[in-house]
């Protein structure tokens, strides 16, 4: 597989201008006002007229663009920000910070979000004959890398169907193999391993994400999660943090913080509440890891959100 990066010639350079501006007036068209829409299945275009505070959330598997602006998202301790110029692809569930950074009502935060289903990358993968090696299923989770013109030309292609419902009933399947594709063959393409279920096999690191989030409130025993997805407990540790770029105590804790935000948030529940809904026995721990996550002390948090947040 090539997945060596290069310029792109004189030809490419123009094609791709003309493929952004009409990617930026695309989704400015779809999207009118701030929010989002979902235009065709599985495909969510974003609109924002200013930054926005780091918001925490769960990226699911999903191809993510932006035609105009800027967004940081952070994964840990790691910080990846995006652009027009390049893409994010995450390939399992995951709690993360984002933030968009560069917005305003004459140049808005404009944006897609395609996900990507595991029948259909499965799919591809097998007629391209990728499914034999696992060597890469180990590949970081989430990252971001140059958009080439090809898939740009590709998102473009997809957005056009918006205008055209009677086409996107049988050409959207089609241009989304071709995004998938194109993705296989670019820089991330081992990361979409990440999101196969071939013949109902799921990989360690995805079972013990999905375990995690199914028992986040309870008690974490590395070496019980390490024996249910069937690895040593070293061997489950290096392999989730590659992935994930977090420990699983790490994750664990990301996932507790958010529930209990909105819990505080959207259910009333005080900070000492939702510490223990969550599985916090001490809330002056509970205090200091929500803290050193959202900046602020619980209770205090919850009053600004209040203010802030519908």
């Amino acid at each position: 597989m090539d997945t060596q990066v290069r310029r792109p010639s004189a030809h490419e350079g123009l094609r791709m201008e003309a493929d952004r501006a009409e990617l930026l007036e695309r989704i400015a068209r779809a999207v009118p006002h701030d929010g989002s829409a979902e235009p065709l299945p599985g495909l969510l275009l974003h609109r924002a007229s200013a930054p926005t505070s780091a918001l925490p959330g769960v990226y699911e598997p999903a191809f993510c663009v932006i035609a105009q602006g800027s967004k940081e998202v952070y994964l840990g301790r790691e910080c990846y920000r995006y652009d027009p110029y390049h893409y994010c692809l995450s390939t399992v569930e995951l709690p993360v910070i984002t933030r968009v950074v560069e917005a305003s009502r004459s140049r808005p935060y404009l944006s897609l979000r395609l996900g990507l289903d595991p029948a259909l990358v499965g799919s591809v993968m097998l007629e391209l004959g990728y499914l034999g090696a696992r060597s890469h299923a180990d590949a970081k989770a989430f990252d971001v890398s140059s958009l080439d013109a090809d898939l740009l030309n590709a998102v473009v292609r997809l957005l056009r169907l918006i205008d055209h419902p009677n086409d996107a009933a049988f050409m959207a399947s089609l241009v989304k193999r071709e995004i998938i594709y194109r993705l296989l063959m670019g820089q991330q393409g081992e990361r979409l391993w990440h999101i196969v279920r071939f013949n109902g096999d799921i990989s360690p690191i995805s079972k013990a994400i999905e375990l995690l989030r199914k028992n986040f409130h309870r008690p974490l025993a590395v070496h019980t999660l390490a024996r249910e997805v069937g690895m040593s407990v070293s061997g489950f540790y290096q392999h989730f943090k590659a992935v994930t770029s977090m420990s699983p105590l790490q994750f664990q804790k990301q996932l507790r913080l958010q529930e209990a935000r909105r819990l505080m948030l959207y259910e009333g529940l005080d900070a000492a509440s939702a510490g223990y809904r969550v599985g916090y026995n001490s809330p002056s721990h509970f205090n200091r890891d929500y803290k050193r996550l959202f900046g602020f002390p619980p209770h205090q948090h919850r009053e600004r959100l209040q203010g802030t947040e519908p």
